[in-house]
């Protein structure tokens, strides 16, 4: 696997007293498709979120999002990436940390660089890797309610 992310993630000892609990190269890298890897940074369950504990639930099993909750994830997009069109039921904010990506929609593409911002509202979408260099996105997805658009609910895809 290529893709390695630094993670440091803060908490509390026994006396409140804020402290750092991990400072870790991510050791959970996956690839489900040919030319992506990914690595799950954080997640939570409910709202509001519970910060007491020391569980490390980057290492819950999911999916692409988490119901009720949310999932931060880096994602590494080779040149080449298998394309996966797909829509999620959830708010996707994006951080291009590295590289150039191209967001296809219905009929639309939008290439985003290193350092630009995207927020990503429940929309069918794909990337797809049209450079010569790797991609690195940072993705946090919070759970929302599936969308209604023209009075028809467009189900999650993918």
């Amino acid at each position: 696997m290529n893709l390695k992310v630094r993670r440091v993630v803060t908490g509390h000892d026994n006396s409140g007293r804020a402290v750092v609990k991990i400072d870790e190269t991510s050791k959970n890298a996956v690839s489900h498709r040919k030319g992506a890897e990914s690595a799950v940074i954080w997640s939570t369950e409910g709202f509001p979120v519970n910060n007491d504990g020391d569980e490390d639930t980057s290492v819950r099993q999911l999916g692409t999002t988490l119901s009720n909750g949310t999932v931060f994830r880096v994602l590494r997009y080779e040149p080449g990436v298998t394309p996966r069109r797909h829509r999620t039921d959830s708010v996707d904010y994006a951080v291009v940390i590295s590289g150039t990506i191209d967001m296809e929609l219905d009929g639309e593409t939008v290439t985003l660089k290193a350092g630009d911002v995207l927020v990503q509202r429940g929309t069918v979408h794909n990337w797809v890797n049209r450079s010569n260099e790797a991609c690195v996105i940072a993705f946090v997805l919070v759970t929302g309610k599936p969308v209604t658009a023209g009075g028809k609910t467009l189900a999650a895809v993918g």
